[in-house]
C-alpha cells in the first residue's frame, strides 16, 4: 500500500481560493484560471482536477472517477465524497482518460436543474485566443478557447447537452494547474 500524499496545505484558505477560481471560471466561460494550489495528487490526477474536487466535493456529493484505486483512496480521504458505482449516479464525475457520455450523467430535472452533474475533465492543454468559438451568458461577444485533448465528438455532444436547458451537465476543463469552465448555457462552435 502506498502512502497518501498531502491535500491542501491550508485546507480552508486553499479550498476558498480554488472555489473562487471555479466561480470566476463559471461566470466567465472559457477564461483560464489557476487552481491556486501546489498539490501533488497521485497519478493520473492533475493539480487542477484534484484542487477542484477538494474544494467542491464532500460527504454529500457522490463522485464517479476513472482514475484508479490510488486516486480514489486519496480523494475519499481528503474530501470524504462517497464513490458512485455508475457515472449517472454522481454529482461530480472525474474523467482522466475516456469520459462518460454527457447524456449518461445526471441532467437534473425541470424542477431542480441545479442537480445536473459536473464533469471534471482532464485535458492536455488549455489556451485562450484560438480554437473553439464560445458564446452565451458571461461572454460579451465571443471567446476563443483551444482545448488540446478533448474527446472526439465533444462539440456535438455539447450541443445535445445544451439543447436540454435548463437541465444538463456543466464541465470544468483541467490541464496542469489551470482550469476553464463550460456552463451548460454556453454555445460552442468549432474554430
Amino acid at each position: 500500500m502506498t502512502m497518501l500524499t498531502a491535500g491542501f496545505a491550508d485546507p480552508v484558505l486553499d479550498a476558498q481560493a480554488c472555489f473562487r477560481a471555479v466561480l470566476e471560471a463559471m461566470s466567465r466561460p472559457g477564461r483560464i484560471q489557476r487552481a491556486g494550489s501546489a498539490l501533488t495528487p497521485p497519478a493520473p490526477l492533475n493539480q487542477a482536477a484534484a484542487a477542484v474536487l477538494l474544494a467542491l466535493a464532500d460527504a454529500d456529493t457522490p463522485l464517479w472517477l476513472d482514475a484508479g484505486a490510488e486516486a480514489e483512496a486519496w480523494l475519499r480521504f481528503h474530501c470524504g465524497a462517497p464513490v458512485a458505482a455508475a457515472a449517472g449516479a454522481a454529482a461530480f464525475a472525474l474523467a482522466t482518460a475516456a469520459p462518460p457520455a454527457l447524456a449518461a450523467l445526471d441532467q437534473g430535472t425541470e424542477e431542480e436543474p441545479q442537480r445536473g452533474a459536473t464533469l471534471v475533465l482532464q485535458v492536455e492543454a488549455l489556451e485562450e485566443g484560438e480554437g473553439w468559438h464560445l458564446t452565451g451568458p458571461g461572454i460579451e461577444r465571443e471567446h476563443r478557447l483551444r482545448v488540446t485533448g478533448a474527446p472526439a465528438g465533444f462539440v456535438a455532444a455539447w450541443a445535445a447537452n445544451r439543447a436540454g436547458l435548463p437541465c444538463g451537465v456543466d464541465v470544468i476543463l483541467c490541464a496542469g494547474d489551470r482550469l476553464a469552465a463550460l456552463p451548460r448555457s454556453v454555445m460552442i462552435a468549432e474554430g
